[in-house]
């Protein structure tokens, strides 16, 4: 438990110690027999009682007035547990009581002693209603034994008695309660007994406060049916109607429908329409079970007025009517049907003429009997009120009560009277007044806690403004901002800004250096103030955490390098200038290809990283290698690589290179690299063209038979090809094998190489004698067949002319004459003179109807302005 603020005027009150535990100990003890831990809601309400009693925060409902340590007191033990001064409570019974018995006496047809000793008052919070023999007499503690509990103790609750409750528990459960004399409601039983569930199935040990409960089994009890069990979970109470479904008759058995067996027995809605004993007529009744009974015309019957009876008559004949006047009551309960015996009802409305006074008596006059005769005059009696009057039109005098709202502003100055106008009761005169006097005190309680919540006391409507926050033990729930949230001390729950951090900063810098200054993180921002006033103005934005300063540029003393970072040229230099120096040494950075290096004076390098910003502006980029590639390429390859200076190996080579088939008869074309990469005898296989070989003999006029191959062809001399040998006038011919010419040859001392093609095999044979006759022959016609062709070719050479040369001729031949170049030149002119005319016309005519439109927009204008002059009356 916590405590909060005291007054001043109390300075024995800051004497009671936290006594929460001496309070709750017998009740604790028996929980830890039990082995069983109380539950929050069993001792948060008297916590709540004790927390406002122990901080001086306890105020009186009906005045508003702090109750003080020395004051009488009275609680209510029904339901809200208020404790109220023991004067103004008996006031208030008192007064209450009275206005109760006057309002008895006054409507109710009893006694004033009567009504004095029904009369009843209201707990002025709960509204519980006490008989007029409970009102509170003595200052009693909370639990009733002692009459004046002593103020003076520090080490009991003030207004207890300090002694063990001993009232009876809730639940009439036959046990006591175990804690100290306390304000408000008793927990829970905590005493361990046998008990049932709900179904009396299992049995259990359990607190006794709470052993009702469910095994959450089957519940399986008998329902009313007497036919199906309860197929619910284990519960409280009676079970449910049994919802089984089944085909059921009605009452009298005609009709047969699926119901639910709670509703098993139902009516049909039928007439019953069965037989009756007498035979002649049947059942008018409804769907009923069991017989029918006897027919109601049997026995003695009489005329429809009843005056005149008829013995014996049979139930089937109609009673006649006696002719006397029926003489039965009307419906208004004052007159009598005039009328003869008739069947049927009388006239429903009684027409007679009477005189009738309204409900107040201001007015009376003759009207139907069956009329309500009102006025309009309003009554003008003061209600039970005492403010209003009844304004009801022709009242009768007993008034209704007031239905106006009070909303009268209540002594907590916060809120309105919600009950309905009513006569109002002076506490310090005792007399009912009609102008004066508190209505019944405003029953909210208002929760005082701290910044979190955790501890808290309440307080009534209107006495808040007088209240101090709690004290409150829990840690601070603001989040810490700074970089020592963890390692910095944590302090209590407060209202208010959070007290400075006074650590090192410690913060680390890029450099890996640390701040030595005190904290000067993020400050949170602080909590709101404590109070219950509205605020006039609505808070418009957010309170934002005020942000912390940036750490100093760090101070310490460094060795660093040059812009080149070359070994030896270090200097010292404070940590946080970023200043950049050159050693002007030569640069020697590898540049990119990787062959070479830089030859720059020391400069910034791009490839090195650098934290400052000065130096990356600054960077400068090392020189660009523009020397050629002389690198040698794998595999070995006589071509150059073309591109400049570059690290890592060269791209393969991808030129094409030529290379013709063995037999010469076509060029193939490959990549350089993947030539390179074939062996000795794939190459040989790419290069052959998959072909006859097209390289001629070296003896003979013939091609080699062979597929392309490389190297020379074998057996030259071995062709087997047939060749037409012919003497030397070319009269005879024969078909010799190549190779046997090639051995005539060499037989007659000659190299067939040196033979041509057209006269291999030529003179082999030896001429006969008719070869010169026929040698003649052949020379005469061989000179005829020439001229022929000499004559033949001559035209054909002049069809074979060019196409411009014919083109030229052509139009030398189509001469133009003179009229022709006159007709052509007039018609020129003419067109042009027409085309002329068409737009001089256009922008004549275009220039008039411009003039045109300016001269009616003119005229527009002028009578706008004469309208406008002169308005139409």
């Amino acid at each position: 438990m916590t405590s909060s603020d005291s007054d001043t005027d109390h300075p024995h009150q800051q004497n009671h110690t936290d006594i929460s535990s001496s309070i709750f100990k017998a009740y604790l003890d028996q929980h830890s027999a039990n082995s069983q831990a109380p539950t929050a809601h069993d001792l948060a309400k008297i916590q709540s009682f004790l927390n406002s009693s122990s901080s001086g925060a306890l105020s009186c409902l009906i005045c508003l007035e702090r109750i003080r340590l020395s004051d009488p007191t009275w609680s209510c033990t029904s339901l809200c547990y208020a404790v109220f001064h023991l004067f103004c409570i008996q006031s208030w019974a008192r007064q209450a009581s009275d206005l109760a018995a006057a309002r008895s006496a006054s409507r109710l047809p009893i006694s004033a002693d009567q009504a004095a000793s029904s009369a009843s008052w209201n707990c002025p919070k709960c509204r519980s209603e006490y008989a007029r023999g409970q009102i509170p007499k003595a200052y009693l503690c909370f639990c009733g034994k002692l009459e004046d509990p002593p103020a003076d103790n520090p080490w009991i609750l003030p207004h207890s008695c300090g002694e063990v409750c001993n009232r009876p528990l809730p639940n009439n459960c036959g046990h006591f309660c175990l804690l100290l004399c306390h304000p408000g409601p008793c927990p829970s039983c905590p005493k361990l007994v046998k008990s049932n569930c709900f179904c009396g199935k299992v049995q259990d040990v359990r607190r006794c406060g709470y052993k009702s409960f469910s095994c959450k089994n089957k519940c399986d009890r008998l329902l009313d049916c007497q036919l199906h069990r309860c197929k619910q979970l284990c519960h409280d109470g009676a079970c449910s109607p049994c919802d089984a479904r089944g085909v059921y008759r009605c009452l009298c058995g005609r009709e047969v429908e699926e119901r639910e067996c709670c509703d098993r027995e139902f009516r049909c809605g039928n007439p019953c329409r069965k037989p009756l004993r007498c035979g002649k007529h049947v059942c008018e009744r409804g769907c009923h079970p069991g017989e029918c009974g006897d027919c109601p015309l049997q026995g003695k019957r009489s005329c429809p007025c009843g005056k005149r009876g008829y013995e014996g008559m049979s139930c089937d004949v109609v009673p006649p009517v006696c002719g006397a006047t029926c003489d039965k009551m009307l419906s208004c309960g004052f007159h009598r049907c005039h009328e003869r015996c008739h069947r049927g009802s009388c006239i429903e409305t009684c027409r007679i003429v009477v005189t009738k006074s309204c409900r107040c008596g201001g007015l009376k006059k003759e009207v139907p009997c069956y009329q309500d005769l009102a006025c309009d005059r309003k009554c003008q009696r003061m209600r039970d009120c005492g403010r209003h009057a009844c304004k009801r039109r022709c009242c009768d005098g007993d008034c209704p009560p007031c239905g106006e709202i009070c909303d009268k502003r209540l002594r907590c100055k916060n809120h309105k009277c919600p009950a309905p106008c009513h006569r109002y009761v002076s506490l310090h005169v005792g007399l009912l007044s009609n102008d004066g006097g508190p209505c019944a005190p405003c029953p909210l309680m208002i929760t005082i806690s701290c910044l979190c919540g955790e501890t808290h006391f309440e307080v009534p409507c209107g006495t808040e403004m007088n209240q101090k926050p709690p004290k409150c033990r829990k840690p601070c729930l603001v989040p810490v901002l700074c970089r020592h949230g963890s390692d910095r001390k944590p302090h209590k729950c407060h209202y208010g800004a959070c007290p400075p951090c006074r650590l090192l900063c410690e913060e680390e810098y890029q450099c890996g250096h640390k701040c030595k200054l005190r904290c000067h993180g993020p400050i949170p921002p602080p909590n709101p103030d404590f109070t219950l006033k509205p605020k006039k103005k609505k808070q418009t934005h957010q309170v934002e955490a005020t942000p912390g300063s940036p750490c100093p540029p760090c101070p310490e003393i460094v060795w660093r390098e040059c812009v080149g970072k070359h070994i030896g040229a270090e200097r010292m230099m404070v940590c946080s200038k970023e200043t950049m120096f050159s050693c002007d040494n030569l640069c020697g950075n590898p540049l990119p290809c990787g062959n070479h290096y830089c030859t720059k004076i020391c400069h910034p390098l791009n490839n090195h990283t650098s934290t400052s910003l000065v130096q990356k502006e600054k960077r400068e980029s090392c020189e660009v290698c523009h020397l050629p590639c002389e690198k040698e390429r794998n595999p070995p390859c006589p071509h150059p690589c073309p591109q400049r200076c570059h690290p890592g190996e060269c791209p393969p080579c991808k030129v094409l290179v030529k290379r013709s088939c063995h037999c010469g008869s076509m060029v193939h074309v490959f990549e350089c690299i993947y030539y390179n990469n074939l062996s000795e005898k794939e190459q040989v296989t790419v290069r052959s063209c998959s072909g006859p070989c097209h390289r001629k003999l070296p003896y003979c006029t013939h091609l080699c038979p062979e597929i392309c191959h490389p190297g020379q062809c074998p057996s030259p001399d071995k062709c087997s090809k047939k060749v037409t040998v012919r003497c030397l006038c070319h009269t005879l011919k024969k078909e010799w094998v190549c190779h046997d010419v090639q051995a005539a040859y060499h037989k007659a001392g000659s190299d067939p190489k040196d033979v041509s093609k057209n006269s291999f095999g030529v003179g082999l044979i030896p001429c006969n004698s008719g070869c010169k006759s026929k040698v003649q022959v052949a020379e005469t016609e061989l000179h005829l067949r020439k001229s022929k062709e000499l004559e033949e070719k001559e035209p054909d050479a002049e069809k074979r002319a060019p196409k411009r040369r014919k083109r030229r001729d052509r139009v030398q031949e189509t001469k133009v004459s003179r009229l022709q170049k006159i007709v052509a030149a007039m018609k020129w002119l003419l067109l042009a003179t027409a085309l002329l005319v068409i737009l001089i016309a256009a922008l004549n005519f275009g220039y008039k109807g411009l003039m045109w439109l300016s001269d009616w927009m003119n005229e527009v204008e002028e009578q706008q302005k004469h309208r406008r002059r002169y308005p139409r009356i």
